[in-house]
C-alpha cells in the first residue's frame, strides 16, 4: 500500500460505514451512476485492471506520472479483493459501472464484471479527485457538477505524459469552476491531497492545454461556468484509460468515468497537514 495515513494507520473497515454502503449498492445495482459527492469523507479510486503481462509496465507508467495516475494499492493477480481498501470489498461487483477494453477499443459497459474475472488480474488503485471534494465543500466552496447533479466534465489536453512501460500520450484532466479568490483557496486546500491529484495543473484559458470547447467534454457532463469564474483543471485519473487504448492493450477493465470504487480509506489518511 502506498498512501500515507495522517493519523491512524488503519481505515475504517466497519461493514455499517457510508463506505461500505455505497458498495453494496452497486453490487446489488442498485446504484448506477456516478458516485460524485457520495460517502463524505472517504477516499474514492479510479480502477485499471489488467493481465499481469501487462501489469509491469502499466505500473512502471502510473510511477513515471504520480500527477494523473497517483498510485494508493496494487492487488495481487487475480484477487477480487483488496485489503488495503477495505474489508467488505469485491473489485468485480463494487463499481457502479465498469468499462471493458479489447484490441485498443471499448468493448462495453457493464455492472459485474465476475464472468469476466481470470486468475491473472492485477488491480491498480489510483487516487481521484472526488475525494478532495467534501473539504471543498467544508470549506464552502461549491462543487458545480455536484450541485447540477452530473458527473464531472473530464477533457484531453495537449499536456504531456511520460512515456513509460509501452503507455504514454498527454494527460486527461477534470474541470471545476471558481471565482478567482475561491481558485487561489481551492489550489490551497487540493495542494494536501496530492494522492488525489493534488494542486490545479492549469486556471483559466482552455485553449492553452488544447482544450477548445468547455460545453463539450469527451468524458462526463458539462456544466454551467459563469462570466466572473474561471475554469479550473486537475490532472485526472481517467488518464489511464485514454493510455490504454492509445496503447491498444488486448484486454482491460477500468470503471466508468466518474463511476468510483469507494473505499474504507478515510480523507484524513491521504491529507498532508
Amino acid at each position: 500500500m502506498t498512501f500515507q495515513s495522517a493519523g491512524s494507520s488503519t481505515f475504517a473497515s466497519d461493514i455499517d460505514t457510508a463506505a461500505a454502503a455505497v458498495r453494496r449498492q452497486a453490487r446489488t445495482g442498485a446504484l448506477t451512476g456516478p458516485t460524485a459527492g457520495m460517502a463524505k469523507g472517504y477516499v474514492q479510486v479510479n480502477l485499471v485492471i489488467l493481465p499481469a503481462r501487462d501489469a509491469a509496465g502499466f505500473l512502471r507508467f502510473c510511477q513515471a506520472n504520480p500527477k494523473p495516475c497517483p498510485l494508493l494499492a496494487v492487488g495481487e493477480p487475480g484477487e477480487r479483493s483488496c485489503a488495503p481498501l477495505g474489508g467488505d470489498l469485491d473489485i468485480a461487483t463494487d463499481v457502479p459501472e465498469y468499462r471493458v477494453y479489447r484490441n485498443g477499443a471499448l468493448d462495453g459497459t457493464r455492472h459485474d464484471v465476475s464472468d469476466l474475472w481470470q486468475d491473472d488480474l492485477v488491480t491498480f488503485a489510483l487516487g481521484c479527485s472526488f475525494s478532495f471534494e467534501h473539504a471543498l465543500s467544508q470549506y464552502g466552496l461549491p462543487v458545480r457538477h455536484i450541485d447540477q447533479g452530473r458527473n464531472v466534465p473530464m477533457y484531453r489536453t495537449s499536456i504531456p505524459l511520460v512515456s513509460a512501460g509501452g503507455f504514454g500520450g498527454t494527460m486527461v484532466v477534470s474541470m471545476r469552476p471558481f471565482r478567482a479568490a475561491d481558485a487561489i483557496r481551492a489550489v490551497q486546500i487540493t495542494t494536501r491531497f496530492p494522492q488525489a491529484h493534488g494542486a490545479p495543473v492549469h486556471l483559466g484559458d482552455p485553449s492553452l492545454i488544447g482544450v477548445e470547447q468547455l460545453d463539450a467534454p469527451e468524458y462526463g457532463d458539462a456544466v454551467t461556468v459563469a462570466d466572473d469564474e474561471l475554469p479550473v483543471f486537475w490532472a485526472c485519473g481517467v488518464t489511464s484509460q485514454q493510455v490504454l487504448l492509445d496503447a491498444g492493450v488486448g484486454f482491460a477493465i477500468t470503471h466508468s468515468p466518474g463511476h468510483m470504487l469507494v473505499t474504507d480509506i478515510l480523507e484524513s489518511q491521504v491529507a498532508l497537514l
